[in-house]
């Protein structure tokens, strides 16, 4: 099929690497505009755009595609290359604009978003971190019909895969890239097909995966370790779950909860966040009735560390009470 490709991070490249390899002709990518990165700031182009150049796609990165918004000639000049691309439908995955509804209808077979939850389950901008972090035992990849709601178009393909005690949104992201193209282009197969059946979504079960906020990153010591835990794990790799230590920020990048009960020692029941145990292997901080082990940490400009390398370093002592400073 001749198909507009609309995404920008590492997710959407992966499917539309996966459409060109099904033999799908691209004839436009629509991304966001670079962006500042790294050290120096220099603009970064997406990870889609990089892709769509080595292919020789054309492709178009407009601020906004509202022809009434605040971009009008990006809006413009979008919807002109769209009906240039003259594709059979759009593939969105991970773009980060909102689509009009001339968008939406500008496609002949409309557009088809590829959702990294099992709708209606996590709608909105976050649907890995907050499967993670809410202790979903299983997510998935939903192929949708886009209509003009946040994720609210009818179900194409569904597909779920289990949540490891030891998947990180970073490892979870990996495994959702692969399902998600290869399930775009089992849908894009059914609709040549024309045996694809639109569902609509349940009205049950509707929960909103809202945007990460970078002071949701800080542990609050005074939750159980299980909650802690996940936490850690759903900002893996990003914006990294942190605490405070003798005035430094630090990232906690791998931490298993081993206990439900806090120790009790001859000076009594450590407070919540309290260090109350320093080894070669991992660092013991007590939360709400159970303990934390930290096994991997960074300081600020410095490198990912186990434990004991960390220690070489910095001197860490029982008692010390993280989050304070």
């Amino acid at each position: 099929m001749k198909l507009v490709f609309a995404g920008t991070p590492e997710f959407a490249a992966v499917a539309l690497t996966q459409l060109l390899a099904a033999g799908h002709q691209i004839t436009l990518v629509l991304t966001q505009p670079d962006r500042p990165a790294g050290r120096g700031l220099k603009l970064q182009a997406s990870p889609v755009k990089k892709l769509a150049l080595q292919h020789g796609i054309p492709v178009a990165q407009p601020r906004s595609l509202r022809l009434d918004g605040k971009y009008p000639d990006d809006a413009q000049s979008a919807q002109v290359a769209l009906q240039v691309a003259a594709a059979d439908a759009m593939v969105v995955a991970a773009y980060g604009l909102i689509l009009p509804q001339w968008v939406l209808d500008t496609p002949p077979h409309g557009c088809f978003n590829i959702h990294a939850s099992l709708l209606p389950r996590w709608r909105g901008a976050a649907p890995i971190h907050r499967a993670v972090q809410a202790g979903d035992v299983q997510t998935g990849v939903t192929i949708m019909q886009m209509d003009a709601g946040l994720d609210t178009g009818d179900m194409l393909l569904m597909q779920a895969i289990p949540i490891l005690d030891t998947d990180t949104t970073g490892s979870l992201h990996d495994k959702l890239a692969v399902l998600g193209g290869a399930l775009m282009v089992q849908a894009l197969e059914q609709l040549q097909q024309a045996v694809l059946q639109p569902l609509p979504q349940p009205e049950q079960g509707i929960t909103y995966a809202a945007k990460i906020d970078k002071h949701e990153a800080l542990i609050d010591w005074t939750q159980p370790a299980a909650s802690i835990i996940r936490r850690v794990r759903a900002f893996n790799p990003a914006p990294g779950a942190s605490t405070t230590l003798k005035g430094e920020t630090l990232k906690i990048w791998a931490a298993e909860a081993v206990s439900d009960t806090a120790p009790v020692t001859s000076a009594g029941a450590p407070i919540c966040g309290q260090i109350v145990l320093v080894a070669q292997t991992h660092i013991s901080v007590a939360a709400m009735n159970s303990v934390v082990n930290i096994m991997q940490l960074q300081r600020p400009g410095g490198k990912r560390l186990a434990v004991a390398d960390f220690l070489r370093g910095f001197d860490v002592q029982a008692g010390t009470v993280l989050g304070r400073d």
